[in-house]
């Protein structure tokens, strides 16, 4: 069973493909910086913790918040379910698919089959739009192939992992309300939302205090690996291929930046949107950096990293300070 006429989002960011295939279903169509940047998505995060491999990198906020806050300034109503059940959580998903419905679907992209290089990454998002006997039929990003299908045996998997930012088998669905949208007042709503989430930033490893921290922490990082060749290879390939910390959500805000100044033509707008296209720039060039850390095991590789996150931490802050105030 597959729903006929959906039309899949073509996205580079997981959660906004999947919750952008939702709201296609709804017939809203927005683009995904527009999406990211009404999603308040824009944030930093350094994750280290014991039962990890290494140090997670990530350049968004807290997984589960950005459709949050894109319906709630949509005026969408959003319905998030979880539950410990494998069975009852693929009943209630099936149940929804058999009712028309496209859901959202939050897993660990270690289990799809269509992953050329999986690795274990709870906080990942795809829509299902249909089943059979064996498959399920999904969309994801378009580095992973857009339309794509997966095992019923390998979603529940992906759907129950347990580990950092993982859910008990969360699946959500998007409806509209009687209360219509205004794009323009929700755009500066949501600017001034995540610029000022950004820089009251709750404790020292995230925001641009974040980012201060791993120009530190890296070079402890590189002191204590067991494996820098492939531990700094993942990270890069995680940050600037899924995008988790690297340039990908710096390069969606600018272009949500880009959008927002075209519909409300104010400066400040336009010359944040400048400031992020360097911004963007210095992330891939820590993802480069990683990867020559990873090659050479050479310490200076790993000191202009940290040279080059100072310089991001002061210019991140001083940009959403600016962007605060619209």
């Amino acid at each position: 069973m597959k729903l006929e006429n959906i039309k899949p989002f073509d996205g580079q960011h997981c959660e906004t493909t999947a919750t952008g295939t939702l709201l296609r279903q709804l017939d809203i169509e927005l683009s995904e910086p527009m999406l990211f940047g009404l999603g308040q998505g824009l944030g930093f995060i350094y994750w280290n913790m014991k039962t990890m491999n290494f140090p997670f990198i990530g350049g968004r906020i807290k997984t589960d918040l950005l459709t949050q806050n894109l319906a709630k300034n949509l005026n969408l109503e959003l319905t998030i379910k979880e539950t410990s059940s494998t069975l009852k959580a693929w009943e209630n998903v099936k149940q929804l698919l058999d009712n028309g419905k496209v859901v959202g679907l939050k897993l660990d992209c270690y289990h799809l089959e269509y992953f050329s290089n999986p690795f274990h990454f709870a906080g990942h998002y795809a829509a299902i739009y249909g089943y059979d006997n064996d498959t399920a039929f999904l969309v994801d990003t378009k580095q992973q192939g857009g339309q794509v299908k997966t095992s019923l045996q390998s979603l529940a998997l992906a759907r129950n992992e347990k580990g950092p930012m993982s859910s008990k088998n969360l699946y959500y669905t998007l409806n509209k309300t009687d209360k219509k949208y205004d794009l323009q007042s929700a755009i500066l709503t949501a600017i001034r939302n995540n610029a000022t989430d950004y820089i009251n930033p709750p404790i020292n490893n995230i925001g641009y205090k974040g980012i201060l921290k791993t120009s530190k922490e890296i070079q402890k990082w590189f002191d204590t690996s067991n494996d820098i060749e492939n531990e700094f290879k993942a990270s890069a390939m995680i940050m600037e291929k899924a995008g988790t910390g690297g340039a990908l959500f710096r390069n969606l805000y600018r272009d949500f930046l880009k959008e927002s100044y075209e519909l409300l033509k104010i400066d400040t707008l336009k010359q944040a949107q400048k400031q992020f296209i360097e911004i963007a720039n210095l992330w891939t060039e820590i993802s480069n950096l990683f990867l020559q850390v990873s090659k050479t095991k050479d310490r200076k590789y790993i000191e202009q990293a940290t040279d080059i996150l100072k310089q991001l931490s002061t210019k991140e802050k001083k940009v959403m300070e600016e962007l605060a105030k619209i």
